[in-house]
């Protein structure tokens, strides 16, 4: 596992295109169904990274509070199927059903789109305003599997809190995340 933080890019892109399929129902997906009427937290993440198994839990409970309030939550799993085959859609579906994930979860097959996105890690965040510009790249909090650092998603609960309030995401402060490096097909 190769410890690799989040690409650093210059905020307010506006989000890429995508379709892509639902590994839950099947149905394609898109940006321009998915982002609509409020702020949006894009995730690239993956069934086996420890970085994404430890803050599972509560990244699924935050994305249930804050979709009642207007956040529309979508998880992207990009990797390399061929050589991670835990990553494959079969295993995204129970993974997406057994935690009651309530937001799709995308795959990637082409790793196209995390490309577009300049995703470099899992877990992988960015956050969009309502109109699709991106205003925050960084992490959900300041846990790490190993440390003693409590996962409360407290840097991603501060940006939507701020959005959903009117106000500006200050680019100041904002911390990569850090996880595994996606895992990209042979060239």
């Amino acid at each position: 596992m190769a410890r690799t933080p989040t690409t650093s890019v210059p905020l307010g892109f506006e989000a890429p295109a995508f379709a892509l399929p639902d590994a839950v129902s099947g149905a394609m997906r898109s940006r321009d169904e998915i982002m609509t009427g409020g702020p949006t937290v894009v995730v690239f993440m993956c069934n086996h990274c420890p970085f994404v198994v430890h803050i599972l839990p509560e990244f699924v409970a935050m994305a249930h509070e804050y979709m009642t309030r207007g956040v529309n939550v979508v998880a992207i799993s990009s990797n390399d199927v061929g050589n991670y085959p835990m990553d494959g859609p079969e295993h995204m579906k129970a993974l997406a059903e057994e935690m009651d994930f309530g937001f799709p979860y995308l795959y990637d097959e082409s790793q196209e789109v995390a490309r577009a996105y300049e995703a470099a890690c899992t877990p992988d965040f960015s956050v969009f305003d309502a109109h699709r510009k991106c205003v925050y790249r960084g992490q959900f909090d300041g846990a790490r599997p190993g440390s003693e650092v409590p996962v409360t998603g407290a840097d991603m609960r501060r940006v939507l809190d701020q959005l959903l309030a009117g106000e500006a995401v200050p680019e100041e402060g904002q911390v990569p995340s850090l996880g595994c490096n996606i895992k990209w097909k042979p060239e």
